[in-house]
């Protein structure tokens, strides 16, 4: 009766065992939306794309300085290899009556071999440039945008891994209380058995079955200690923080979301989804592209000021200052413009496709998710009755054994039985979980 008493009893902590809060590792108390959080903020992915979302930012400032004058200052120290010569024939600067031909006889100049020293500056300001090089702004603009909603989705991106890795540990924890109590009930069920074979109410063969189920519970619960080590540093690594951190986590509930209609989901995710925006953004930003090549076909004028001074140079003026215009134009090309802009103009209409087919693949997301979560809900209704009658089956088992109404193999199956039960359940929850998880990235959610 006292075994009786024992076996009832833990039977009945295992009826009660899901209904309880799961502790995790010694530690502090880590919830979901605090893991989230701590992704966001050290995740080492989400720090580079924010880094990259810096760049672009960069980048259009650069680019904005390009419709400024630009200043360029030249310097060049030489040596001559030879000298330089100027001969002035005779008579070359004119002939007057009083002194006759200038210079009387031919001439020549020789310039000493020395070191020359040469500086020019010059400054330009972009007159007909300026069109394209705005262009070019814009372009480095929707850049930073695209960029901005890469960062989106890659937080996005972590924000679905850690609830995947966190629900991953519920269901760990989840089992491995589980598998604490079917150990229990395996370690009763061994010393009844043994004390039946010393009775000889029981073969030997029977006992070392029970044994063998025993030390397979044990290597199983070795086997979910170990992923949950795995699953926990995984999701320290997620965070960002020292893989070897101990913490409890907190249970998420585990009824299904509330419905919710397809047409209106759809539109929800196209308003949040990244992707569909950044794609909107890369047609811009092929837009700019082409208009820019298009520009080319402008001359570029600007308005240049320059200065030349040879300082160390003989026969030659010291200061020679210039202002105007400038004026370069690439008058035949070979048809390269037009087959370049030709080109741009088949990458604006790749994303202008690119835009029907995001929206079309995330309108099917969305309602294939919808439809998933469905499922997974009804699911855990019909695995909780399952349980339900796994258990109860498994304790009449119990009962009639220990009254020695039932062979021993009644009672294993029965406990083989309520543990698949048990495990089903469990791997209905964690796929409900990751159901929510995926429907909820499908939406485009922050969080």
């Amino acid at each position: 009766m006292l075994r009786l008493a024992i076996l009832s009893g833990l039977l009945a902590i295992a009826t009660v065992a899901w209904g309880q809060e799961a502790v995790g590792p010694v530690g502090a108390v880590l919830t979901l939306e605090q893991a989230v959080a701590l992704a966001l903020q050290n995740n080492r992915q989400v720090q580079n794309a924010t880094l990259e979302v810096g760049k672009k930012t960069d980048q259009a400032a650069a680019a904005r300085t390009s419709r400024l004058p630009a200043f360029n200052v030249y310097f060049l120290e030489s040596y001559l290899l030879t000298p330089i010569e100027f001969t002035f024939p005779q008579g070359s600067l004119g002939t007057f009556p009083s002194t006759g031909p200038i210079p009387a006889t031919d001439k020549t100049i020789r310039t000493d071999r020395h070191p020359a020293t040469f500086v020019a500056t010059q400054a330009t300001q972009p007159l007909s440039q300026l069109y394209r090089l705005g262009l070019n702004v814009q372009l480095q603009e929707v850049g930073g945008a695209v960029a901005q909603e890469e960062l989106r989705l890659q937080r996005q991106a972590v924000v679905h891994d850690v609830k995947q890795v966190y629900y991953g540990i519920l269901q760990t924890l989840s089992n491995i209380e589980a598998l604490d109590v079917t150990l229990q009930s395996y370690r009763e069920l061994d010393r009844l058995v043994t004390d039946y074979v010393r009775q000889h109410k029981a073969l030997k063969v029977d006992s070392l079955e029970v044994k063998t189920r025993l030390a397979k519970a044990e290597y199983d619960l070795l086997t979910l200690r170990h992923t949950l080590d795995s699953r926990q540093e995984q999701l320290n690594n997620l965070m960002g923080i020292d893989i070897g951190t101990a913490f409890r986590l907190t249970p998420v509930p585990d009824t299904a979301p509330d419905t919710m209609d397809q047409t209106a989901a759809s539109a929800r995710a196209l308003a949040q989804r990244p992707e569909f925006k950044a794609a909107q953004l890369k047609v811009q930003q092929a837009e700019h592209d082409r208009r820019m090549k298009r520009a080319e076909y402008i001359p570029n004028l600007s308005l240049a000021f320059s200065y030349f001074s040879p300082v160390n140079a003989d026969l030659v003026p010291k200061n020679i200052t210039t202002v105007g215009v400038l004026l370069t134009w690439d008058v035949f090309d070979w048809g390269r413009k037009k087959q370049e802009v030709a080109e741009k103009s088949k990458t604006v209409a790749q994303a202008r496709t690119s835009v029907s087919d995001t929206e079309n693949t995330i309108r099917l997301d969305v309602r294939s998710r919808l439809r998933t979560v469905q499922e997974k809900a009804a699911l855990i209704h019909v695995n909780q009755l399952s349980q339900e009658v796994a258990r109860e089956k498994a304790r009449l088992a119990m009962d009639k054994y220990t009254q020695q109404a039932a062979l021993l193999q009644d009672v294993l199956q029965a406990q083989a039985n309520l543990a698949d039960a048990d495990a089903k359940y469990q791997e209905g929850l964690l796929a409900l979980w990751t159901a929510r998880a995926d429907l909820e990235k499908a939406l485009g959610e922050e969080y």
